[in-house]
């Protein structure tokens, strides 16, 4: 028999980072959240432990009317060349339909009574896998989490972009509901509409998870998307370094002792997470059942493999330490030989 058991240690390393009890739309539109199955923890654990692909559910802004709308609906429609889908499979098809669709979307939201001018008219949010999840799998995902989340409540319409290396899906919800309310997520919304993504794509055969950064031992938050291009074209020489990177770099360079306060909790943290993991490890290596022995040495071995804490300004340094050694390594071995050996 299974030595398994979800302890309160491992519970506390796959909570997510906001209360998912403090979303605003998710628990009206599913109703009654689904009972986890009785091995729900090892499932979950198990994933995590051979490194499940994440979910991406990501919300990149909303569109602020009539005409930034109907810009947004051709960009995801490729100006029509790919059907939106809507509820019950409505597929709209070339450009005169997406933009049919964007007036009355407008004019449904120009008739919202006490609206403000700057109220947004819909949602945008791209759902994603890492490379290699087959697009069919991940588009059906979409329409089965779209209709799960949104449900005849607010209206949506998605489109799957297969460019061969990443697929994704954009999805953008109208922002007025058809009995009058206005969609307003929360983080926990987000957290909840991650987890249901992820359920959806596990129910088509597509390993994938929604778990914490913490948990899989990551400790700095991805750059927001802006940065990320602000950076990349400033070491392509095509921009100026943003403000806040050239501080970071700067104060990796002096070195000195900076403050960094928040380097307390999260070592705490990760070392509340690690010792949830081993003390698993060690009841299952425990266990007369094989399976559960074998599975306890993964999860050892997962814990071994966890990388150390590292915030942004620990990742600069190593880097500059890296080109600092590289010069004097050259030196110390002399120069690469040259023409072939005799």
């Amino acid at each position: 028999m299974s030595a398994f058991r979800t302890p309160s240690g491992f519970e506390e390393a796959l909570r997510p980072p906001v209360d998912i009890r403090r979303a605003r739309l998710t628990p009206a539109v599913l109703g009654k959240a689904p009972s986890k199955a009785p091995d729900a923890g090892r499932g979950q654990l198990m994933r995590v432990v051979r490194g499940a692909p994440e979910v991406m559910v990501k919300i990149t802004g909303r569109t602020r009317d009539g005409g930034h709308l109907g810009r947004h609906l051709d960009y995801i429609s490729r100006n029509g060349a790919l059907a939106l889908e809507g509820p019950d499979g409505e597929r709209l098809i070339g450009r005169e339909a997406v933009r049919t669709l964007a007036g009355d979307w407008a004019a449904e939201l120009a008739l919202e009574p006490r609206r403000r001018e700057d109220s947004p008219a819909s949602l945008s949010v791209v759902l994603s896998m890492p490379a290699g999840t087959e697009p069919y799998r991940l588009h059906d995902a979409a329409r089965a989490f779209a209709a799960a989340t949104f449900g005849d409540r607010f209206a949506y319409v998605f489109a799957l972009h297969d460019e061969g290396r990443h697929p994704h899906v954009h999805l953008t919800v109208r922002m007025l509901g058809r009995d009058g309310e206005r969609l307003s997520p929360r983080k926990a919304d987000l957290q909840a509409w991650r987890e249901g993504f992820a359920r959806t794509l596990r129910e088509r055969g597509v390993e994938a998870e929604a778990t914490p950064r913490r948990a899989r031992g990551v400790v700095r938050k991805a750059d927001p998307i802006a940065i990320r291009k602000l950076r990349e074209r400033s070491m392509a020489g095509g921009a100026d370094m943003p403000r806040v990177l050239a501080a970071a770099w700067r104060e990796a360079v002096e070195g000195g002792t900076v403050s960094e306060p928040w380097r307390v909790p999260i070592r705490a943290r990760q070392l509340a997470v690690r010792r949830a993991f081993v003390a698993e490890a060690v009841a299952l290596q425990k266990s007369g059942d094989a399976e559960d022995r074998r599975f306890g040495e993964a999860i050892e071995r997962f814990v071994r493999a966890l990388p150390e804490v590292e915030t942004r300004r620990d990742l600069l340094r190593r880097r500059i330490e890296a080109a600092r050694e590289t010069p004097s390594r050259q030196r110390d071995e002399g120069p690469a030989p040259r023409g072939r050996a005799r």
